[in-house]
């Protein structure tokens, strides 16, 4: 009995190598452990870094290509024309007619044999005639017409003239619409004299004399150079004129 109780708390081999093999490995990693502890960390140097230069480069345009010619189709190959040589022949120049002298000679009468011995003697009479004849010229003579007599010019200046009767007329008249507040309930007049060109257009507007307010003298002026006369005209020549008149009376 006690040799098989002794048996049993035999240990066992296999466990033994089991037991140890855990234990190398247990201080294997402790180990380990403290190496990787002890190990300094390497020092990393920065690394400089150089900014970046950059340069912008202009891209030229590269020329487009040119489209290619057309072919020239090929020239039609004329046939030869035969030339024919022609003779000039020269008209003879016929010389001017001349005007000749015709001469008209009438013959004496033979003397008639007469019963006297001493015959007589009549004298021959000759007669020569002319004929001339001339060319007319029948080319026209130009006519010279005489050149138009220049005018007078016009005298540029302005003309003092009224408004109304034989005076300027206006195209369109000047019109004012004025309230009872504008006019302060107070009735006012004024009396503006007037300039304008040849065409009838205001140039220029001054007052004479006023009692107006403010206000209502800038609704004159305005009214007057929007207005227009009719063309101012003498001897059918138009003028500027100067200085007419016109009176405004606004009652409230």
């Amino acid at each position: 009995m006690s040799q098989s109780s002794a048996a049993l708390n035999a240990p066992n081999p296999m466990k033994k190598k089991v037991i140890t093999a855990l234990i190398a490995v247990a201080i294997g990693h402790v180990g380990v452990l403290w190496a990787v502890s002890h190990i300094k960390p390497a020092e990393l140097k920065p690394i400089e870094k150089k900014p970046l230069q950059v340069r912008f480069v202009k891209i030229q345009d590269q020329p487009k290509p040119l489209p290619p010619k057309p072919k020239e189709p090929p020239k039609k190959t004329e046939p030869k024309k035969e030339v024919k040589e022609v003779k000039i022949v020269e008209k003879p120049v016929t010389p001017p007619k001349k005007v000749e002298k015709i001469q008209q000679v009438k013959k004496a009468e033979t003397p008639k044999e007469t019963v006297k011995t001493e015959p007589k003697v009549e004298t021959k009479v000759v007669t020569t005639t002319t004929t001339v004849v001339k060319k007319v010229d029948e080319t026209p003579k130009p006519v010279v017409q005489e050149a138009p007599k220049a005018q007078p010019a016009p005298d540029p200046s302005p003309k003092r003239v009224s408004i109304g009767g034989s005076g300027v007329q206006w195209s369109r008249s000047p019109k004012v619409s004025i309230t009872t507040k504008e006019l302060d309930n107070k009735a006012c007049s004024a009396n503006v004299s007037i300039d304008a060109d040849e065409k009838g257009r205001v140039t220029d507007v001054r007052f004479l004399r006023s009692n107006c307010p403010p206000v209502v003298e800038a609704k004159i002026l305005r009214a007057v150079k929007s207005a227009k006369f009719k063309p101012y005209t003498e001897n059918g020549v138009a003028y500027p004129i100067k200085g007419p008149e016109q009176p405004f009376d606004f009652v409230p």
